[in-house]
């Protein structure tokens, strides 16, 4: 089954929660057992799995890319000005797969399904979750 997401992004650089959005599409489809793909259509757009007992982490991991992919420095950046987002994507990478086990997400306590902007603000992200039962 598959399930298509819509968020907004209110800054370029920021990982927005969707944990929530997620465990709803794995609820409506009713698979127990199997797996669930996340994934950010769009080339400066990433899906992360972090923790989520504060937005530190979150802000931390913002802050590493910034130092790592400077923006401005790029040969993309002669096209639109976003070379630094397309790296920044192409490392964090497009999706994650988490296991369904006996209809929840298999995330532990301190992990959460995070969307990765990093050419934003967007009115709309679409973010695709496919689900797969084992049977």
């Amino acid at each position: 089954m598959r399930y298509q997401l819509h968020i907004a992004t209110q800054a370029r650089e920021e990982l927005i929660d969707i944990t929530a959005q997620v465990a709803d599409c794995v609820k409506r489809c009713g698979v127990k057992d199997g797996l669930v793909s996340v994934y950010a259509q769009g080339a400066t757009g990433a899906i992360m799995i972090q923790e989520n007992w504060d937005d530190s982490v979150q802000r931390d991991v913002v802050n590493l890319l910034r130092q790592m992919i400077p923006q401005g420095v790029w040969l993309h950046d002669q096209q639109d000005g976003n070379g630094d987002a397309h790296l920044k994507a192409g490392l964090v990478g497009p999706s994650e797969t988490i296991p369904l086990i006996d209809g929840a997400l298999g995330l532990s306590r301190w992990q959460n399904i995070f969307f990765c902007e990093f050419d934003g603000p967007r009115a709309q992200r679409p973010i695709v979750c496919t689900i797969l039962a084992d049977r």
